[in-house]
């Protein structure tokens, strides 16, 4: 059975003085799933394990990031987390600082076969 994207949410989030990239990751994180409301699961009668949730995180440094620990934060389904180059880092001469900002991709996907519908064809 094929599976089809039912969500995409995007976010962001940051780290202004520790320079955490996971941390920052988790807050993107966090910040894509608050724009989003899955009633689809209880609405339809689906087991929300059987959502395989994809996140791509960007960040400066992609190797910085735990991606299982950013998997953890996940409420439903099943993770997939991975870390490309992206994001930004703001530097702060004056303090000796990093700021490390993260953005996020969170798609959800269902398995559905090629006639899945929300509703049917009219």
């Amino acid at each position: 059975m094929t599976e089809k994207r039912i969500i995409l949410e995007m976010g962001s989030g940051n780290d202004l003085y520790g320079g955490d990239y996971t941390k920052a990751a988790c807050r993107a994180v966090q910040d894509a799933l608050h724009h989003s409301s899955i009633i689809l699961f209880r609405s339809l009668g689906y087991d929300h394990r059987t959502m395989r949730v994809q996140v791509t995180i960007g960040v400066q440094e992609p190797e910085q990031v735990d991606t299982a620990a950013v998997a953890a934060t996940l409420p439903r389904g099943r993770a997939e987390v991975k870390a490309v180059f992206g994001g930004l880092n703001v530097h702060d001469p004056e303090q000796g600082t990093t700021h490390v900002i993260a953005t996020a991709a969170v798609e959800a996907f269902l398995p559905a076969d090629n006639d899945w519908r929300l509703s049917k064809p009219a």
